[in-house]
């Protein structure tokens, strides 16, 4: 399915050694899930979280989600034999965290071989070589790390995420420029739904795909805030009709709402309308 239109509008971070949180995750309704195995387990946990894991992923049961596996970094005593192991787990991709060029990414494909890769970004030398990383050949889709960013930044928390606009950005851009997933940091204060919904509408506008999630409370917010709203799909529908009745007349241009029609706002009115046709069949 197209990046563009394919729903990643939740992604959830689930504890990859917890086998309760593993089996709510089949029933949540999420478009994606990170199976941590990185920063929620503990270290006495990590060597038997990757059994663990791998148990759940192969019975199965997780439909239409998107089956990500965040590993430890390749720099830690754990790296290694999680790559190793996820590069054997059913899942769809693997998620390397604090990758600051691609040649963490080269070391990591190494290990996996063929399984796609997704890319934490959370460093400031990953924001500097966003272009580099998003162009990766395996590289499939973005996380932005904002915690790790912000602390590595040092910044202060401003409600409007101001000091975090220049990475954010980079890594938009970068993302965009070479047609792969971005999704949005977390929002920590899980139930500050009147909060949730601000960053998610921020991030929405920018134009991240979605938003990662540290708690099933935040779901319902952002799976509304990244959807088509039904304003949103009428005008996608009157754009469409318009120019097609317009294009066949050979007559003028095609206006709507007081507004001219061209071909740019086609395309993204039949992407907004096949984004929403893909969340109604996730749905279903």
């Amino acid at each position: 399915m197209d990046p563009r239109t394919r729903p990643y509008r939740s992604v959830l971070y689930i504890p990859g050694s917890k086998p309760r949180a593993l089996d709510k995750a089949r029933n949540l309704p999420v478009d994606a899930v990170i199976f941590d195995l990185e920063d929620a387990v503990s270290v006495e946990e990590k060597e038997n979280a990757r059994d663990t894991l791998a148990a759940a992923l192969a019975e199965g049961g997780y439909g239409a989600r998107v089956r990500i596996v965040r590993i430890n970094g390749l720099d830690t005593q754990w790296g290694r034999a999680d790559a190793e192991a996820a590069a054997k787990m059913d899942c769809d991709a693997i998620l390397l965290p604090k990758v600051s060029s691609s040649a963490d990414l080269d070391a990591l494909a190494e290990i996996t071989g063929d399984k796609p890769l997704w890319a934490m970004m959370e460093t400031p030398r990953g924001m500097l070589n966003a272009a580099e990383i998003a162009a990766h050949p395996k590289l499939q889709g973005m996380v932005m790390g904002t915690n790790d960013l912000a602390k590595e930044l040092q910044t202060r928390f401003r409600a409007d995420r101001l000091p975090m606009m220049a990475g954010l950005g980079l890594c938009l851009l970068a993302a965009k420029a070479e047609g792969k997933i971005i999704v949005d940091g977390v929002y920590n204060a899980f139930k500050d739904d009147e909060g949730l919904k601000v960053e998610c509408d921020q991030g929405r506008d920018m134009g991240f795909d979605g938003k990662t999630l540290i708690h099933p409370a935040q779901v319902d917010v952002t799976n509304t805030a990244f959807a088509p709203s039904e304003a949103e799909i009428d005008l996608a529908r009157r754009q469409i009709a318009a120019f097609e009745e317009v294009e066949a007349s050979g007559q003028g241009v095609a206006v709507v709402d007081g507004k001219i029609v061209e071909n740019l706002h086609v395309a993204t009115a039949r992407e907004i309308l096949a984004k929403a046709d893909a969340i109604a069949a996730i749905s279903a």
